[in-house]
């Protein structure tokens, strides 16, 4: 069961001797760079990952780690990180894309002066805001940062497969926002002109930059801290919390028929982003324990304070988008909701909970997470949803 749980141009690789199969292999991390959010480019880097020599011959299972291992990155078996590759399968047995979703409700219900309240309209203008950004950074994240640095194949393949996932987000915003006519440049400016979305996006790209850094190589109990910090921050923060408050207010218009078909592409996508916070959890707690030296007191103190930070940045998204009662929902109740899921995170990667006595008030949230299964009589297996319009709503 599933629980609440940013072009960039390649750095031009300085001429190297005749390519060996040695060579490949230590070359095969690569290095990509470049600013974030129209920051300054990385230009004509003459930078190479150094990567020790991997020995030929077969990969041994004990020779695999997630990060900073000298096993060849090119060969994905023997399975040493088989929670990966699951996640991988199930990741591609829930595939779907946007133009399965029929959104004609959605524009006769917007088209309408009388279908939906002011309210309830800058909610769902805040939330493709907010999104269409975030998902574009999450996709960069991944592409040009994180995955350079992971020494492990099984997680590798899945992280293809996410940065696959982001793309079909920030493709399902765009198809709401074409759908209903909604001013192109208004939304997709909106982290640039809207505080409460601009305030969370740099709160992210400190450590984004820090992972796409042509320059960044881990290696060094500093460096691997800060790969392990900017971990955090994507997957417990980012993926994990600052998505949150747009999911419940979207899928909360959904519940009482209002743009059902943007609620049932939310209902994928909070699917999606479940796995993405499960598997980023778990790829920080591997790197804990092949790395126990990086965990330490001072560390895991900041990372408290990061993510009470977190928590008052989507709450004052929270505030911003819904500055009065609406859809039976109200910004206060956002504060217990988001110290609930901070408290779930921090356990999750083992710091104690920060707030006491915190409540989830939107209980039908995990009904949401879990979407039902059904057995596939001609497959014999058990499946999720395979596309789009496999998913109904009670």
């Amino acid at each position: 069961m599933l629980t609440f749980e940013d072009d960039i141009p390649a750095a031009r690789l300085a001429p190297t001797a005749p390519r060996t199969a040695d060579t490949i292999r230590a070359q095969s991390v690569g290095t990509i760079g470049g600013g974030l959010l129209s920051r300054e480019p990385v230009h004509d880097l003459d930078v190479e990952r150094q990567q020790p020599a991997t020995p030929t011959g077969r990969v041994r299972l004990e020779d695999k780690r997630v990060i900073n291992g000298q096993a060849d990155v090119n060969q994905l078996v023997p399975f040493k990180y088989k929670w990966a590759w699951e996640k991988y399968l199930a990741g591609c047995a829930n595939h779907w894309m946007p133009q399965e979703v029929n959104m004609q409700r959605d524009i006769e219900l917007w088209k309408n002066p009388h279908g939906l309240t002011d309210d309830e309209r800058l909610i769902v203008k805040r939330n493709l805001g907010f999104f269409v950004t975030a998902d574009s950074l999450a996709a960069n994240n991944i592409v040009l940062g994180t995955y350079r640095h992971i020494t492990a194949p099984e997680c590798r393949q899945y992280l293809l497969r996410q940065a696959f996932e982001e793309a079909i987000h920030t493709h399902a915003y765009q198809y709401i926002v074409e759908s209903l006519g909604l001013d192109e440049g208004e939304i997709f400016n909106a982290y640039h002109e809207i505080p409460s979305i601009r305030d969370k996006d740099e709160f992210l790209i400190p450590f984004i930059e820090v992972l796409t850094n042509p320059r960044f190589t881990t290696g060094t109990p500093e460096a691997d801290q800060q790969l392990l910090k900017s971990l955090i921050v994507f997957a417990c923060i980012m993926e994990g919390l600052f998505f949150y408050v747009g999911f419940v207010q979207i899928l909360a218009m959904g519940r009482q028929n209002k743009m059902t078909g943007s609620s049932e592409q939310y209902q994928y996508i909070l699917r999606d982003e479940s796995m993405h916070c499960n598997f980023g959890i778990d790829l920080i707690n591997t790197i804990k324990l092949e790395n126990p030296q990086l965990w330490t007191g001072e560390f895991r103190d900041e990372i408290a304070e990061l993510m009470r930070r977190g928590v008052e940045l989507e709450y004052r998204y929270a505030e911003d988008t819904m500055p009065r009662g609406v859809l039976g929902l109200n910004a206060p109740m956002f504060k217990e909701y988001l110290r609930f899921i901070a408290n779930r995170r921090c356990q999750q990667i083992g710091l104690d909970p920060l707030y006491d006595k915190a409540d989830n008030p939107f209980p039908w949230m995990a009904e949401m997470i879990d979407l039902k299964k059904e057995k596939n009589f001609f497959e014999t297996r058990v499946t999720e949803y395979q596309t789009g319009g496999a998913l109904n709503w009670d």
